[in-house]
Formats: structure tokens, C-alpha cells, sequence
């Protein structure tokens, strides 16, 4: 890992600047969910992972409560990063087609996962004021990764607060509808590509299926030149 990163990742993984965040994710894991009672959880705000000359980037909004929380890993350890890591597989951009814990062999080919928050906010939901608090996190990420070519929003909050980072910094006046498989250039030169976020509900009601997920990671790997 590059200084950048290693001081980036040290810089998240202690920030406490959100107490809400940090009384909830203290919350989450003490009580802990049945299942993984006798686990010990991250307990911590969760940073992006995977290869550092990545020329795709994967977004989602914040770590699950009892995936990233728990793992220390965005999308590992619940049923998105399931239904996800085998997508993932299918298409070759990952080198297994799961993502359990921080040491179960994962690699990612020029692919980058992270969130925008870093921390699990009460009910899915943040506050405008944690979303601008954490934005500089992701903006330094998508800094780092100077071959960053494709953003993948999983769900239309990421994409919403994707672009809402992106307005800050460029004047934007085209409208950015989101819809699974849209595509639109980024005024840096990245495309940014819409996702249905691959939530259990998503998946249970067949808003999203695999092949439509492998489908769009095909073309994202096409526009990436990999």
C-alpha cells in the first residue's frame, strides 16, 4: 500500500468525528446480532479496499451493520457482498466469488471497493452534516486512484451523493437520472455508471438479478479497457 493510502486508512479507521456514528457502531457491536454473538466486530469506521492502480471504482453508501461493522471490509459478510463477489467472480474482476473476512485470500483486478460513508448510520440514514463531514474521505480516494476511469454506484443514494461531492468541486447542468445501466461522463473524464444497489430485497423481488449485474460489469470493464 502507497504512504498516501496507509495514512488515509489510519485517518478513518480512528475518526470520531460524527458522535452519533460513533455511539451506534459502539452499539452494534456490543449487542451484536445472534448469529455472530461470539464473534469480536470491527467496531470501527470501515475504509475502501482492493488494488491501488484500480481504473474501476465500486461505491455503495455505508458499511452494513453486520458486514463491514462486523468484518472491517466493505460489502463482506452479508447478503449484498454475496450476491455482488459473484457477479464480481463471473466477470473476472475478482479473484474469488466471496468476500467473508479480512483475511480470506480476496483480490480485486484494477477494482477498488469502497463507501462514501465510512460509518453505519442509524436505520440506513445519514445526516446531511455526516455526509459532508465524511466526503473529504472519498474525495482523497478518488484523488489516489490516479487510473481511476469507471465509478460504479450501487443504488441510487450512492450515485445521488456521489454526484452531490462532484457539484462541489465542478459546475455540472445536465441532469443525471438514475437507471440501472445508465452511463454518464463526469466533467474529470470518468464515467460514472448507475447500479440497482444488489440489496436482499432488490434481489428477493428481482429488481436486480445476476445477469444483469454481470451484464453491466461486462460493459464497465469494456469502457475501463481492461
Amino acid at each position: 500500500m502507497n504512504i498516501k493510502f496507509k495514512k488515509l486508512n489510519k485517518t478513518i479507521v480512528k475518526c470520531k468525528k460524527c458522535p452519533r456514528l460513533t455511539k451506534f457502531i459502539k452499539k452494534i457491536s456490543s449487542e451484536k446480532r445472534k448469529q455472530n454473538f461470539n464473534e469480536k466486530y470491527w467496531g470501527k469506521p470501515v475504509t475502501g479496499f482492493g488494488d491501488l492502480n484500480a481504473k474501476i471504482l465500486i461505491i455503495g453508501l455505508a458499511p452494513a451493520a453486520h458486514g463491514g461493522t462486523r468484518t472491517g471490509r466493505a460489502f463482506t459478510g452479508d447478503k449484498s457482498g454475496d450476491f455482488l463477489f459473484k457477479s464480481l467472480h463471473a466477470v473476472k474482476i475478482s479473484n474469488q466469488n466471496f468476500s467473508k473476512n479480512l483475511k480470506d485470500g480476496l483480490k480485486l483486478n484494477s477494482t477498488f471497493i469502497t463507501n462514501i460513508l465510512k460509518c453505519v448510520p442509524p436505520g440506513d440514514k445519514p445526516m446531511n452534516s455526516e455526509l459532508i463531514m465524511c466526503s473529504n474521505y472519498f474525495i482523497k480516494e478518488i484523488d489516489y486512484l490516479k487510473n481511476l476511469k469507471v465509478i460504479v454506484a450501487l443504488g441510487k443514494v450512492a450515485f445521488d451523493n456521489c454526484l452531490k461531492i462532484y457539484k462541489k468541486k465542478f459546475k455540472i447542468n445536465i441532469k443525471f437520472d438514475f437507471k440501472h445501466g445508465k452511463k454518464y461522463l463526469l466533467p474529470d473524464g470518468k464515467s460514472l455508471m448507475a447500479c440497482y444497489h444488489p440489496s436482499p430485497r432488490n434481489v428477493n423481488t428481482k429488481v436486480v438479478t445476476s445477469k444483469m449485474v454481470n451484464q453491466l460489469f461486462r460493459r464497465v470493464k469494456k469502457i475501463a479497457k481492461l
